[in-house]
């Protein structure tokens, strides 16, 4: 994304009405998601189910805290929040790869739902939270547009760093980084930690969009299979390549909920196929093959 286009996005929810703007949030809202999930799982070849569990985290932060802390030291906690909880989910995977991670990942979003939803029944007596700010969309939408802004100078700075050389070695050959001197723990939990910061607050940014927020809002599994499916559909070759998912299906996804609501997991389930088929490494990939035969 160019600084011309940047800034011209930053006028779109002066030049638009509430239904594009809406669609523009949802659009910036999975590509921060998907980037950030891009720049770890893309390039450490981890697939990871637990995004929701770093978005509902944001969520809850604002829904509990609001009341008490000006915006910026909500996002400032929410940040906070999830960076810990990667940082646990990290050092409890140090031995794990492949299914037994995808496992992993999904069953502590999974647990962390179970928790909020038996504590908010048990203990505070209601399932969910009200959240009353007088935050516009077109804020929401602006600083969610700022928020992408930083994680692509993360994936810049990453793709020039040794840090994001080591984790890339660390994708191809974990064991290679090792002898070669690579701090592998050091390296997976920096990164991972950084990535689910920005999912958090993520999460916190679009959390006043709802007036209540409950367990199966704010967990909603089905927010972390489609971030995987965006960011795949995209490429994860280069930090920017998960944008390129992320639009067609976002609006894909808008034309189905409206006109095929009962058949929305189908199609989602179809659209991994052809990924997983024809797609392997995205459009990213196929139009880097295209190029090079031309």
């Amino acid at each position: 994304m160019s600084l011309a286009a940047f800034i011209a996005l930053a006028f779109a929810p002066q030049t638009g009405n509430d239904y594009t703007t809406s669609l523009l949030i949802n659009l910036l809202l999975y590509a921060n998601l998907a980037t950030a999930w891009g720049i770890f799982c893309g390039t450490t070849r981890f697939i990871s189910l637990a995004t929701v569990a770093f978005f509902g985290v944001g969520c809850y932060s604002v829904a509990v805290l609001s009341e008490f802390l000006p915006w910026p030291a909500v996002l400032a906690v929410a940040a906070l929040l999830g960076g810990a909880l990667a940082l646990a989910i990290g050092i409890c995977t140090l031995r794990l790869s492949g299914m037994y991670f995808v496992v992993f990942s999904f069953g502590i979003a999974e647990l962390i739902r179970q928790l909020v939803t038996w504590y908010e029944s048990k203990v505070v007596g209601s399932v969910g939270r009200y959240v009353f700010l007088e935050i516009t969309a077109a804020q929401i939408y602006w600083q969610l547009l700022v928020l992408l802004g930083l994680l692509w100078l993360l994936g810049a700075w990453l793709s020039k760093s040794r840090l994001g050389f080591a984790l890339r070695l660390i994708g191809e050959d974990e064991t290679a980084a090792r002898s070669c001197g690579i701090n592998t723990v050091g390296v997976r939990l920096a990164v991972l930690t950084g990535t689910a910061m920005f999912m958090s607050v993520t999460g916190a940014i679009v959390a006043p969009r709802w007036t209540y927020i409950e367990p199966s809002i704010a967990f909603n599994s089905l927010v972390s299979f489609q971030v995987v499916v965006m960011a795949l559909l995209g490429g994860v070759a280069a930090f920017y390549g998960p944008i390129l998912g992320v639009v067609p299906l976002v609006l894909a996804f808008e034309v189905l909920t409206k006109y095929f609501p009962d058949h929305f997991s189908i199609v989602l389930g179809a659209i991994f196929l052809v990924i997983v088929y024809l797609l392997p490494r995205g459009l990213l990939g196929a139009s880097e093959k295209f190029w090079r035969r031309r």
